[in-house]
């Protein structure tokens, strides 16, 4: 696989690591790439414990695979082909990894596997196409795991990351035709998946919240401190999508079917209506993080975190994550 391009400085260090064996230039070389690589792997897996596997799992096939790097591609490109094919790798061992149908009168899916992305561990530079807020939305990860694996990866590297044909094709050991056939399909698929969403995924885009969906963050908060259920409702559009995880069967298609299964479940009842939260992003998308105080404990313990999706001030997704246990998310157990 070859690029059009001078060897550079990131190429030449790693050559000369390989050449002296030497495992610490290597790792730092390779280390810069890390967080794009991870968010790769998070599109090809929705998982973020996954994807930092995956990721690890990378760099110890590029060190085992050192002597095959000449300088001929980019060693960002070579990389990437890496972590592709062992997202691939694991998606063939595993048959968790999809969809699955919710038992809904008008038919959805269920990806008990899907996991939040920490905003904090996203690339920096916030031109590179890996940080577009479209590209890692829930909405569009969810959607692009509807894609059979094969063709989830040329979707990616040449709609996310904008690979030429001949680019990918190279990565994925195929041909041109058959990666050209593979993103029609896979675009089919994804404007299935996401009626009425932006489908230009390479075209300039928002990272900021808007005005609009930070006010709908302080609502839904305040709502839940004071214990407020017409609050919340008044929320939450009528069509509302809401689905928590990992438990399965609990996606709902409305607002109150949403309400009614909370309450029923316990919450906003004694022992689960002393809430705290403290407003947070996931995945380039408004969140709160949700504590709760049981009437036994004196601090208010992290329960879960709510990504919101905001239309018109009003919420009409909402994924909830159990948020204990994952320090990954950068929250703080307790208030």
């Amino acid at each position: 696989m070859t690029d059009a391009r001078p060897l550079g400085a990131d190429e030449a260090t790693f050559i000369a690591a390989v050449r002296s064996d030497d495992a610490t230039r290597f790792a730092l070389v390779t280390e810069r790439h890390r967080r794009e690589l991870q968010v790769h792997c998070y599109r090809m897996l929705a998982n973020y414990e996954d994807a930092q596997d995956l990721t690890q799992e990378t760099f110890l096939r590029a060190w085992n695979k050192r002597e095959s790097f000449k300088g001929n591609a980019a060693l960002r490109t070579w990389l990437y082909r890496i972590a592709t094919n062992a997202c691939l790798d694991f998606l063939r061992k595993r048959n968790d990894r999809v969809p699955v149908l919710s038992e809904l009168p008008d038919p959805g899916s269920e990806l008990p596997y899907l996991q939040p992305y920490p905003d904090r561990m996203l690339p920096e530079d916030p031109q590179e196409s890996v940080v577009a807020r479209e590209t890692i939305e829930l909405a569009f990860i969810v959607a692009v795991q509807h894609l059979p694996p094969r063709q989830r990866a040329v979707f990616v590297l040449r709609d996310v990351l904008g690979w030429p044909a001949s680019k990918a094709a190279d990565a994925l050991e195929s041909t041109v035709a058959s990666v050209t056939s593979a993103l029609q399909r896979a675009r089919v698929t994804m404007r299935e998946q996401l009626p009425g969403r932006r489908l230009d995924w390479r075209s300039p885009a928002t990272h900021e919240l808007s005005s609009s969906e930070r006010g709908a963050v302080k609502s839904y908060i305040d709502a839940h401190e004071r214990n407020d259920l017409d609050a919340l409702m008044s929320l939450l559009r009528d069509d509302l999508r809401f689905a928590m995880l990992p438990d399965p069967g609990t996606v709902t298609t409305t607002a109150e079917d949403a309400v009614d299964g909370w309450v029923s479940g316990g919450l906003f009842q004694p022992g689960h209506d002393d809430w705290r939260g403290i407003p947070t992003t996931v995945n380039r998308m408004p969140a709160a993080a949700l504590y709760v105080r049981t009437p036994d404990d004196s601090e208010y313990r992290l329960f879960a975190v709510a990504a919101l999706h905001i239309v018109d001030g009003k919420i009409a997704e909402l994924t909830g994550f159990d948020a204990t246990d994952k320090p990954w998310l950068d929250l703080p157990p307790a208030l």
